[in-house]
């Protein structure tokens, strides 16, 4: 019984040293905007390829409800030519403001218009806000990843229809992260300017949540794993001397019987 008591504290005794030791990740749901300090701005990273547009075709046109309208946004991109020059990839760093609004890829900002440009296209990464290396939270923070549309009609535009969901991530220091997940609709279509032309564009339409999910890293409080060790070896040892104590009183009273039979 003395052998299979400490056995049994010691189990229990490494379980309540993991459990005190890993980092516990509470998440909870409030309405705010998390990061009051950046100036109402969002930071956007894009990489998609287009393999059948050439680079000189290729802009990025940034528009939302404050008024902002820019066509041919240059500033922190890179056209990387693809396929012998006729494809390319495009990749932009960016900020946006907290308001609906949208950003898209197209030729618009080119001097000369193409007559067919393919639109066809693989998103490699969406993300808003600073990157989280995370492996406990499994969150929509590249949602976009491998999107391939490779196979769609040359000419349709396509429509990824965003909710931006902010998101903090508070390590066990108290430092604090700002992200953004975001969960999307896309739709494909053929759309024609005032002139009759097919004008494709790949459009990604933004709204953000009120709503901030925040992560938080906690660890047990030491008095609490104190407590529990007390209380596994308390509770062992009694069970222990109450298993002992019958063990005992059976045994006492079968040699009771063993001797009257004997007699």
């Amino acid at each position: 019984v003395s052998v299979c008591c400490c056995l049994f504290i010691l189990f229990l005794f490494l379980s309540e040293l993991t459990g005190f030791i890993a980092t516990e990740i509470v998440n909870e749901l409030y309405v705010d905007d998390p990061d009051k300090d950046s100036g109402g701005k969002i930071e956007v990273n894009l990489n998609i390829s287009l393999p059948n547009l050439h680079c000189e075709l290729v802009g990025l046109d940034i528009q939302d409800e404050m008024g902002r309208h820019e066509v041919g946004h240059i500033d922190n991109s890179m056209k990387i030519p693809l396929n012998n020059g006729d494809g390319c990839r495009f990749e932009g760093h960016f900020s946006i403001n907290k308001v609906p609004g949208n950003f898209h890829v197209s030729t618009h900002s080119a001097t000369a218009q193409p007559q067919n440009p393919d639109m066809t296209h693989v998103i490699h990464k969406l993300s808003f806000g600073d990157k989280l290396q995370v492996h406990n939270v499994h969150g929509a923070f590249n949602a976009l990843e491998g999107a391939d549309k490779l196979s769609s009609n040359p000419l349709a535009s396509h429509d990824y229809i965003l909710k931006i969901v902010p998101t903090v991530y508070e390590d066990m220091s108290g430092k604090q992260r700002y992200s953004y997940q975001y969960t999307v609709a896309n739709k494909e279509y053929v759309a024609y300017s005032h002139t009759g032309r097919i004008i494709p564009a790949i459009w990604f339409r933004y709204d953000l949540s009120p709503i901030t999910v925040k992560y938080t890293e906690r660890r047990q409080p030491l008095y609490r794993f104190i407590t529990s060790i007390c209380a596994i070896i308390g509770g062992t040892f009694t069970v222990a001397g109450i298993l002992d104590s019958c063990i005992f009183t059976a045994s006492e009273a079968w040699k009771k019987i063993q001797l009257g039979k004997m007699q």
